[in-house]
C-alpha cells in the first residue's frame, strides 16, 4: 500500500508555525522559515510542505 503524499499548504508569510493540525494528535508547535529563493519548507515532524504563494509578503510575521 503506497504512503499518501504529505499535505501541501500555501502561505503568505515566510515564517509560519506548524503543530500537525490534529489537535491532541498533532505534534509540538515548531516555527519554520521559508527562504524566498527556495519558496517552500517542510515540517520535520509531519512532512507538511508549506509553499509561499506567488506575490506573498516576504517579511517575517512576528
Amino acid at each position: 500500500m503506497p504512503t499518501p503524499e504529505p499535505e501541501t499548504i500555501e502561505v503568505t508569510r515566510t515564517r509560519i508555525a506548524c503543530d500537525g493540525g490534529a489537535g491532541a494528535l498533532g505534534h509540538p508547535r515548531v516555527w519554520l522559515q521559508i527562504d524566498p529563493e527556495v519558496g517552500s519548507v517542510e515540517c520535520g515532524y509531519c512532512d507538511r510542505k508549506y509553499v509561499l504563494k506567488e506575490g506573498a509578503d516576504h517579511g517575517a510575521d512576528h
